[in-house]
């Protein structure tokens, strides 16, 4: 089989102990060097402290990996070179013998693949603004509508379309509860202005989610959890507003467009906000780390 599980991920499922799986793109793609393989390890380490073994996945030389050992994070962390892979590049990478990170829909993919219930990230993707004129749309969210699998996160990247991307979601017949919150998280920020229709708040009660999903045996989609970053460490909103408008005046003025667009605003947000937004990034995605390690004990123990 082409998918390599790293020893201690192989034991921990067979074992059935808690696993969390962790994306490469944000070592990769999404922070500066030196910090990005600090940040790796501390998401990591993250995971181990509530109990789980963490589980980051890349392709390297044409192999996805699930589970990365000192080495091999490192050359995602410091290599040049390193591509960025959504689902649909992984036969690509895989027979051109190339490596790189993988993005949230592949992530996910290959967690599946080997048999992870939990995962981490930042944010998801979703529609883009003008949508009705570009049909940009993530790959995340028809690969989230059938793969099996939980995916803690901070909402949608809050460039996006929220509402509408809360919307395409529903269609597709992906299951979204915000964890101990009424309110849809917006990434950056605590609250993105929408409600969601569903509130958890306890890892069990995730589990219990999970466990009525297999009982259902329902359509293979995934069951996102959105766990808001704490408002003591989100965005200042009204920074936001203002430099996100900043950003989008700026995108169309340079004629920014499909998958440059994303990256364009990030880095215009962390500018702009002199690393604040990025603060507030690293905030969601550790508090991400520590709840997935909580809810994969919890689903562990069934």
């Amino acid at each position: 089989m082409v998918l390599m599980v790293a020893e201690e991920v192989r034991e921990a499922l067979r074992a059935r102990r808690p696993v969390v799986a962790l994306e490469s793109t944000i070592i990769a793609h999404g922070l500066p060097r030196p910090r990005n393989l600090a940040v790796a390890r501390e998401l990591e380490e993250a995971v181990r402290r509530e109990g789980a073994v963490p589980a980051t996945i890349a392709v390297l030389d044409g192999r996805p990996r699930v589970g990365l050992d000192k080495t091999q994070l490192e050359r995602i962390a410091n290599e040049d070179g390193i591509r960025k892979l959504g689902h649909r590049d992984l036969p690509l990478a895989v027979a051109s013998g190339a490596s790189g990170a993988t993005t949230v829909s592949a992530t996910a993919l290959l967690a599946a693949l080997a048999g992870i219930r939990v995962f981490a990230t930042g944010g998801l993707g979703g529609v883009h603004r003008e949508w009705t004129a570009t049909q940009d749309e993530s790959a995340d969210l028809g690969l989230l509508a059938r793969t099996r699998i939980t995916v803690v996160c901070a909402g949608v990247k809050s460039i996006l379309d929220v509402p509408a991307t809360l919307q395409r979601l529903e269609t597709l017949g992906v299951a979204v509860a915000g964890y101990g919150t009424e309110r849809f998280p917006g990434f950056y920020l605590s609250d993105s202005g929408h409600p969601v229709d569903w509130t958890l708040r306890s890892p069990e009660e995730v589990a219990g989610v999970m466990r009525a999903q297999d009982a259902l045996r329902g359509p293979e989609s995934a069951l996102i959890v959105a766990n808001p970053v704490p408002e003591e460490e989100q965005l200042d909103p009204a920074l936001h507003a203002r430099v996100l408008a900043g950003a989008l005046r700026a995108c169309a003025e340079e004629g920014i467009t499909g998958q440059a667009v994303t990256p364009f605003l990030l880095d215009h947000l962390v500018r702009h906000t002199d690393g604040a937004s990025l603060s507030a990034n690293l905030a969601a995605v550790r508090g991400n780390a520590r709840l997935a390690g909580r809810i994969a004990a919890a689903w562990a123990e069934g």
